[in-house]
């Protein structure tokens, strides 16, 4: 089965930051060489119109990309350099709390508006595939569920979110669980939060970024033995900086803080495996169980 990665902002040296459409087919070649089929786009949130551009230049690479795809079906020496296909856009953000912005830049984020929801997306909305939204700010509900009924799937993350905000958030219509634990409220014995919210409800999808940083060994154990197993996806979060030295050193910035993942989905399955997850399930999680969420739209 196809492996697919549906959250990566860059590798390699490039990211979607950028005024280039073979930048965004070289991201896509990299992850290809990786051993990654399929793969989601990760636009940063900034000013609308950067946002817009970087979409328009991601846009211009899918059909660029089916051309060439199209042009070398077939061909049985292509076959083994595939690049990664390019199925869509994912937002992560401008609508998330200030508070939780991980290393995102907190100042260019936005009230969660229809309005403003509506001028972003406009001419996009066809490769548009995942919007993150945290959930509890003032009008998130009506955006998500506005959102979810154009057939995007909304993705609660960047996020203060109480249990109870995140379950309104998915009874509204939200999907998954952005990086969990990264990025958001954490864990207290009388106020689970979102993180709580993502481990006990067996119907939300969570992504989880298993590189040797984001996540302490029992924090991975306590996610692979208590939630839905069918409802985990490995992501790889990668950034510019992925894969231009050694992945068992973390991707940070001058303070020490997070700026991405350091391993490709397929890298991190194999980590994975090798610690003794079970190989089927893990598997699943980079193969079956991000095909299933996707395909919800």
């Amino acid at each position: 089965m196809k492996t697919i990665d549906i959250h990566t902002h860059g590798i390699g040296g490039y990211d979607t930051h950028n005024d280039s459409t073979s930048s965004i087919l070289k991201i896509a070649e990299i992850h290809g060489n990786s051993g990654v089929s399929e793969l989601i786009l990760s636009i940063y949130p900034s000013e609308l119109n950067m946002m817009r551009h970087e979409m328009e230049i991601v846009k211009d690479a899918i059909e660029i990309q089916k051309k060439e795809l199209d042009l070398q079906s077939g061909m049985s020496d292509y076959e083994d350099s595939r690049p990664a296909k390019i199925l869509g856009i994912h937002l992560e953000g401008p609508f998330l709390n200030k508070n939780r912005c991980g290393s995102l830049d907190r100042e260019v984020f936005l009230e969660p508006h229809e309005y403003t929801f509506k001028k972003l997306i406009h001419g996009f909305e066809d490769i548009v595939r995942v919007i993150t939204v945290a959930p509890e700010l003032n009008g998130s509900p009506a955006l998500i569920k506005k959102i979810s009924d154009m057939g995007m799937i909304v993705s609660m993350g960047h996020s203060e979110a109480t249990y109870n905000e995140a379950e309104q958030g998915f009874n509204c219509g939200a999907r998954g669980i952005t990086h969990i634990f990264n990025a958001m409220r954490g864990f207290h014995h009388r106020q689970p939060g979102i993180a709580g919210f993502a481990l006990t409800n067996r119907n939300i999808y969570i992504e989880v970024i298993s590189d040797p940083f984001h996540l302490h060994p029992a924090a991975l154990q306590m996610i692979f033995g208590l939630k839905n197993p069918e409802k985990i996806i490995i992501i790889s979060d990668s950034v510019k900086k992925t894969g231009l030295s050694n992945s068992e050193a973390p991707l940070t910035d001058p303070s020490g803080r997070l700026l991405g993942g350091s391993m490709t989905i397929t890298e991190s399955a194999d980590r994975l495996i090798k610690q003794g997850y079970d190989k089927e399930m893990i598997l699943r999680c980079i193969t079956e169980n991000p095909y299933k969420y996707i395909m919800i739209m």
